[in-house]
């Protein structure tokens, strides 16, 4: 069974500049200390990319940020196995694909998690998110990365999680959209 959440569909054509990367499990155990590198150099080589008046500072920082947050939470949630990205610049448009694995138990929280957040404005939920985090100091801050994407950057974010395609799990995958101009 496949469930999709929010923007799955790409629209980069096969034309488009690309790059596709596999983070092995093992031997080297995956950890949060790899998504800001990888996301620099991913960022690095897309900003070189650009077409003429895109800004690649900006252009360089809006793709490694979006990378790092989505890459971040592959890494962190994963249930063994690899992480795979997959990405592409046409024109103005960078597009990235994340495929990881899950277990049952984070897909049906996530799941639960997504629902509430296509229903609500990225904007308000943010506030609201900053403002329970300022009242409860203990509070993980958790969703912030994605509702800030989605309300400051204007990135179109989407989900899959497909269960027929591991033997054990959930395969999600994560798909995120940036209009660089």
């Amino acid at each position: 069974m496949v469930q999709d959440f929010g923007n799955t569909t790409a629209s980069n054509g096969s034309d488009a500049t690309s790059f596709s990367l596999k983070l092995r499990a093992e031997p080297l155990e995956l950890s949060w200390h790899h998504c800001g590198v990888t996301s620099d150099f991913i960022g690095e080589y897309f900003s070189r990319a650009c077409r003429q008046g895109i800004d690649p500072v900006d252009a360089r920082h809006s793709i490694s940020y979006m990378i790092n947050e989505i890459l971040e939470n592959a890494v962190k949630f994963r249930h063994g196995g690899d992480v795979e990205l997959v990405s592409s610049l046409e024109d103005d448009r960078f597009e990235i694909r994340i495929m990881n694995q899950i277990d049952d138990e984070t897909a049906e929280k996530f799941q639960g998690h997504l629902t509430l957040l296509m229903d609500r404005e990225p904007g308000e939920l943010l506030l609201e998110r900053i403002e329970e985090n300022a009242l409860n100091p203990d509070s993980s801050g958790s969703g912030l990365g994605l509702l800030t994407l989605m309300s400051d950057y204007g990135a179109k974010l989407g989900w899959s999680f497909a269960s027929e395609r591991v033997s054990e799990g959930v395969e999600l995958t994560t798909f995120a959209s940036l209009r660089l101009s």
